[in-house]
């Protein structure tokens, strides 16, 4: 009985890069209005937060990846304006940047329980909406996500890149 529950989570965990606060040599996170140009106010923290852990080489990929997960979650995962009238909830969205000696980690958290899903056909391929999660599998060395435990809602979208060794 006890494995069929685990089982059932793999899917969904498989990959997923080991949360542990104390293996995390430096995170960094910052919550992002409900508007698009929360896209670049999530450029400019990752543009900060890789200088102070001096990897600013990683920016274009890191910034293009995140770029895109942000936008996917305001796009799809965020409710319109109109329905969303109060002014003392949570912030939908939230990035994440944690980095280990041979990682990082970019993991935004939004408040829908669906999980994001590709375009496969051509015809959607050229289409701008869609692109999004190919760029992310393209620039960044996995992704995945998962759904929130306990009393939080939503999901968490990560990208992991592995960082070269120190010279």
């Amino acid at each position: 009985m006890g494995t069929n529950g685990s089982t059932m989570l793999e899917p969904l965990r498989q990959g997923l890069p080991p949360i542990d606060p104390a293996a995390v040599s430096s995170s960094a996170s910052c919550a992002l209005p409900a508007r698009y140009e929360a896209v670049r106010g999530a450029r400019r923290f990752t543009r900060t937060t890789l200088g102070k852990w001096e990897l600013d080489d990683r920016f274009d990929d890191v910034a293009l990846v995140v770029s895109e997960l942000v936008t996917n979650a305001l796009r799809h995962a965020v409710p319109t304006p109109d329905a969303a009238r109060e002014p003392a909830q949570e912030p939908a969205v939230r990035l994440h940047l944690m980095r280990w000696t041979s990682r990082l980690v970019c993991a935004v958290r939004d408040p829908s329980q669906d999980g994001p899903a590709t375009r496969e056909t051509d015809e959607d391929f050229s289409a701008e909406s869609g692109r999004g999660l190919f760029l992310v599998d393209s620039f960044s060395d996995g992704w995945g996500w998962h759904p929130l435990a306990g009393s939080l809602h939503g999901k968490v979208v990560w990208a992991l890149f592995r960082l070269g060794k120190p010279a």
